[in-house]
């Protein structure tokens, strides 16, 4: 029985990760699901969130938006809208886009699209939260 599960991460701009891990968790569409070597095959859409990964019994953290994973048993496949690992994230563009999409909130135009507000802003939050977890468990790279 396999020990490791290859993940890889891809976004349209480029491979953020190829990795051999012990474990995956994934932040899908209706909640998070975790992976381990030989796990059944199956597809989920990802939502918003921080995905983690274990290597050598440390937690790496991967901020993600949108997207699907593919899980097989050697390997889980993530095409993701938008990926950054924790220790790439700037905090302060994602306060920056915090505080775009709150002031957006605010506005009480007829024409504001409020999905999309909420979705900017979740996805500065999730960032954040995944840097900061990242290091407070030590496992972010400064």
């Amino acid at each position: 029985m396999a020990k490791t599960i290859t993940l890889e991460i891809v976004t349209p701009d480029k491979m953020v990760l190829k990795e051999e891990v012990d474990y995956v968790g994934a932040p899908g569409i209706n909640g998070e699901f975790g992976v381990l070597p030989n796990h059944i095959p199956f597809l989920s859409a990802l939502g918003i969130g921080s995905l983690y990964y274990k290597l050598n019994g440390k937690k790496y953290f991967v901020f993600v938006a949108g997207g699907f994973a593919e899980v097989s048993p050697a390997k889980v496949t993530v095409l993701a809208e938008v990926a950054e690992r924790a220790e790439d994230i700037d905090l302060e563009r994602a306060r920056r886009a915090q505080d775009r999409a709150e002031q957006r909130a605010k506005q009480q135009q007829e024409k504001l699209d409020h999905a999309a507000v909420q979705a900017a802003l979740a996805r500065a939050l999730h960032r954040m939260k995944c840097r900061q977890t990242a290091v407070s468990e030590g496992t972010c790279r400064m």
